[in-house]
């Protein structure tokens, strides 16, 4: 697999798709509140692929969802695409998500409904964009689902139905795509799949995605792993195989349990 240089540092915004500086994010009141980020500085360049690992209670959710507008941190700015999120009311936040960023999440969330290609540009038509037919049926194509077109979700396997899911984020041309365990609900057939999917979104098309994953497997198609333990990140790796993933979460994990 091809990768991108990943560089560590917190970067400018015309290098950087993404970047958090001291973020800290609290849960509950009191002497019940949970830090579940604590000052956390990160960038993600563009047209890099990151994962985002820990074990449970880490912050990686978290950091997701501060990340993309969905939760406010308590302290700390957020900068996505050079639009730092922090004034920004809901109704601006929302547009952002429509505009620039793409999801891709376990469930799937395609509309029962709706046909493949339908549901491939709703978020197109909700941001009031029109859809080139002729690049929706291209890119459906090359994702293997030039045959499903007309089919409606309940007529595609699992991994079909999230190559329809990865279709409707790249087709907006996102700054970045969110991936919360993508492959969670997959075989492991269809998760190689899918994952080589959004590996070859990046290296040929330059797109930025940000996974969080527990699959030491689906890490190894990053660039490079963040490792988040107790609310901060614990570790960087580059160039990441699957082997020494599994053995820094392990340490991770023995150290929470310790």
């Amino acid at each position: 697999m091809t990768r991108a240089p990943y560089d560590e540092r917190v970067t400018n915004t015309v290098t950087a798709a993404l970047e958090l500086h001291h973020v800290t994010k609290r849960h509950g009141v009191g002497a019940a509140a949970v830090t579940a980020l604590d000052q956390v500085s990160l960038s993600i360049p563009r047209g890099t692929f990151t994962a985002v690992m820990g074990p449970s209670g880490s912050g990686k959710s978290t950091l997701l969802h501060c990340a993309a507008g969905l939760d406010r941190p308590d302290s700390g700015a957020v900068v996505l695409d050079g639009r730092d999120l922090t004034g920004l009311d809901e109704t601006a936040l929302t547009r952002l998500r429509r505009e620039r960023m793409g999801f891709v999440f376990q469930s799937f969330n395609l509309v029962p409904t709706l046909t493949v290609e339908q549901n491939a540009v709703l978020p197109l038509e909700f941001a009031g964009r029109r859809a080139d037919g002729r690049r929706v049926r291209g890119l459906l194509g090359r994702l293997g689902l030039g045959d499903r077109i007309d089919h409606r979700p309940a007529e595609l396997s699992g991994g079909q139905q999230q190559r329809v899911a990865i279709a409707r984020a790249l087709l907006s041309q996102p700054a970045i795509i969110f991936a919360d365990e993508p492959t969670g609900a997959l075989d492991t057939q269809a998760a190689r799949e899918v994952l080589g999917i959004l590996r070859e979104a990046v290296t040929a098309s330059g797109q930025t995605i940000v996974m969080v994953t527990h699959d030491p497997v689906a890490a190894s198609y990053a660039d490079a792993v963040v490792f988040f333990a107790d609310g901060r990140i614990a570790d960087h790796m580059a160039r990441p195989d699957a082997g020494a993933v599994a053995a820094r979460m392990a340490r991770l994990s023995a150290r929470g349990a310790a």
